[in-house]
């Protein structure tokens, strides 16, 4: 099992300084992934339904400030030399495939073939009209096609695609990723559209657990999807026992277990014992790498809890 953390786009823990520490920290620590997530300009009025709260609302808004995710990336590449690097996830639709193509080949060259792309079809319309995005409504659509064409740039010598929303031929496409193949695609997402993209597109399906239409908080929920996904992928003539399967559980805490409405505990809270046996369930269903909620409001407070996990909950599972 692969375990991974984010760091911060925006706030005192997003400088460059406390950047550094928190990924050199992580690395140190034996974390194997270090992620981080995608927003380029935040509306002031949001009417748009955030999928991973009960009320739809969307906390992150603050300032607006945000540092742009694959620049970060390229950032934290340089001030480490083990961990790897996820988008967690990216906006398939917000940059350009072509540019996103290259931008991310070039992450992995300069990081010795250390990325992983995370990838979303997102879920905000303001930031898609603000940024000239392809229509939202086609945001699947779009997704889709532009997955299909980062494999074609990272395998092809004469790379070639037509599409409705992205077509090229006749250029030269250099350097590859490191990776064979490319970077993993990892597609997030829980909706049944979201898994069956995993299915027909990815390397893995990377959900988040938290998702109130579309749970996935039990080991019993993720399994049935799981079984979902892998159908998906037989359909589309591709062999499910060569999909891969990580897993987000931001709501992590191991200082408190937290009740669903059943009254049962909510899976990754509790004492790190209860922990540990939640993450080998998951492990059990073919979850092989599993990013965490470490982020504390201090950089103190997130350092802290990176090393609990380290020391108190890994050597659990690991024994």
């Amino acid at each position: 099992m692969e375990f991974g953390y984010g760091v911060p786009t925006r706030g005192p823990q997003a400088s460059p300084e406390a950047l550094a520490t928190l990924a050199q920290r992580g690395e140190a620590l034996g974390f194997d992934i270090v992620s981080v997530s995608d927003h380029i300009v935040i509306p002031h009025r949001i009417a748009s339904q955030y999928p991973y709260s009960e009320s739809g609302t969307f906390g992150g808004a603050g300032d607006g400030a945000c540092l742009e995710q694959l620049t970060l990336l390229a950032f934290l590449a340089g001030q480490t030399s083990r961990l790897r690097l996820l988008t967690s996830v990216m906006v398939v639709p917000h940059r350009s495939a072509v540019l996103a193509a290259k931008v991310l080949a070039s992450i992995d060259v300069l990081s010795g073939g250390r990325l992983i792309v995370g990838c979303g079809v997102g879920w905000m319309r303001e930031e898609f009209d603000a940024i000239g995005a392809p229509p939202y409504d086609h945001r699947g659509t779009v997704s889709d096609e532009y997955i299909e064409a980062f494999r074609e740039l990272w395998t092809q010598e004469a790379p070639t695609y037509a599409g409705e929303y992205v077509s090229f031929s006749d250029i030269a496409f250099a350097p590859k990723p490191v990776q064979s193949g490319g970077p993993p695609i990892w597609v997030g997402g829980e909706s049944p559209a979201a898994l069956r993209r995993a299915g027909r597109l990815g390397d893995a399906w990377y959900p988040i657990g938290s998702n109130p239409t579309y749970p996935l908080a039990t080991a019993a929920l993720f399994e049935k999807s799981v079984a979902t996904v892998r159908r998906h992928a037989e359909d589309a003539g591709r062999d499910p026992a060569a999909l891969d399967f990580a897993y987000s559980a931001g709501w992590y805490d191991d200082r408190e277990a937290r009740k669903l409405p059943d009254g049962s505990r909510l899976c990754f809270t509790g004492t790190p014992e209860q922990i540990a046996e939640d993450i080998r369930c998951f492990q059990a269903l073919g979850v092989r790498h599993m990013t965490l909620g470490l982020m504390g409001p201090t950089l103190e407070e997130t350092l802290e809890r990176l090393e609990r996990f380290a020391t108190d909950v890994r050597p659990l599972v690991e024994a």
